[in-house]
């Protein structure tokens, strides 16, 4: 159990049968939570009909690539993790994405919880951002990390099988680390024992929007720092989600998994409207040797700005449309009258 059939189909090109699997597999009244803006669905069908169908129809030659597959217990119930990558030649738009005629890749995480041998929730995160960036069109502000194609574990196991014995000493590894960094605001930053966790070359692979860090003093200069001064009495952590772990792989759900309150300036380029927000991340961690060698982690970017009054995806056709490409189609240059798309 685990979607395998899906996953293994959708690697294949064979997309009627990663269909069939995915309503076979999953309750057909599963609460199936899906990133901005294809929003909350009611069942398999009506997911595969909002997110992959439109993009197996972007890219018809889509191809899967799983880069880690977790399965563990939390205290809300079984939960299988994935992460890894979409990837194909992206031929017509995908939610008014314009198409490049390139190859592209659209970063994943995808958390299902299985109770009686089928899925009955599913909380799915695609980096939206990521593709708009490889169409030229990301409206938003410059990452502050680096922006780069996210790889899999330089382990490359995250596919398993996952050693059982290591299991426990990775989840306590990942849950001390959590438990240190919500102490930040009572006890100030070196409380928070990042050295003591992490490994001193740690990769922190951030979404499309933050980017990429490395290290301790790479990982607070680029994301953590600008992000607690904004939002320095959030809250949140293994209290507000589903962590569960399998050897040396610990993966973390939560939808939301933080709230906090928009009160200082750094982070996205955000004003502090005071503007009281929710986060949905979802995390992977490897750990090695006693410490936390890399952590993938995805947020729903265009939530957060929706929360705050931006509507990323109609500035996205703003910006395409003032650059000449023609929103829902090809791209188009140079700009002319005929080509231009009125909004």
């Amino acid at each position: 159990m685990g979607l395998d059939g899906f996953r293994r189909a959708l690697y294949a090109g064979d997309h009627n049968a990663a269909r069939e699997d995915l309503l076979a597999t999953c309750a057909p009244d599963a609460r199936m939570h899906l990133f901005t803006p294809a929003g909350d669905r009611e069942g398999p069908k009506a997911a595969w009909e909002a997110i992959w169908a439109p993009l197996l129809a972007a890219m018809p030659d889509l191809e899967r690539r799983d880069h880690i597959f977790v399965r563990g217990g939390a205290p809300s119930g079984e939960w299988v993790g994935s992460s890894g990558q979409y990837c194909g030649t992206f031929r017509h738009p995908f939610m008014d994405i314009p198409a490049t005629g390139q190859v592209a890749h659209l970063r994943f995480a995808e958390f299902f919880r299985i109770d009686g041998g089928h899925v009955v929730e599913a909380h799915v995160l695609w980096d939206l951002p990521e593709l708009m960036m490889q169409a030229g069109v990301w409206p938003m502000g410059p990452s502050l990390g680096r922006e780069m194609n996210v790889p899999g574990p330089v382990t490359q196991d995250g596919l398993g099988p996952h050693d059982a014995a290591r299991t426990a000493a990775s989840e306590a590894l990942v849950l001390s680390m959590l438990d240190g960094i919500q102490k930040h605001e009572a006890e100030g930053p070196d409380a928070m024992g990042l050295a003591e966790h992490w490994h001193p070359h740690f990769l922190w692979y951030g979404p499309s929007g933050i980017g990429t860090a490395r290290g301790v003093e790479g990982f607070r200069r680029w994301h953590q720092i600008p992000f607690l001064e904004a939002m320095p009495d959030r809250v949140g952590g293994n209290g507000r989600g589903a962590l569960f772990a399998e050897g040396d792989y610990v993966a973390y759900t939560g939808w939301p998994g933080m709230e906090m309150t928009v009160t200082g300036a750094g982070w996205l380029g955000i004003a502090p409207a005071g503007q009281r927000i929710t986060m949905r991340s979802l995390d992977f961690w490897r750990c090695e040797d006693g410490s936390i060698r890399e952590n993938w982690v995805l947020i729903d970017l265009i939530h957060v700005w929706n929360q705050l009054g931006v509507d990323v995806l109609a500035r996205m056709r703003q910006l395409a449309s003032a650059r000449g490409i023609v929103v829902g189609g090809e791209p188009v240059f140079p700009y002319s009258e005929k080509t231009h798309v009125s909004r």
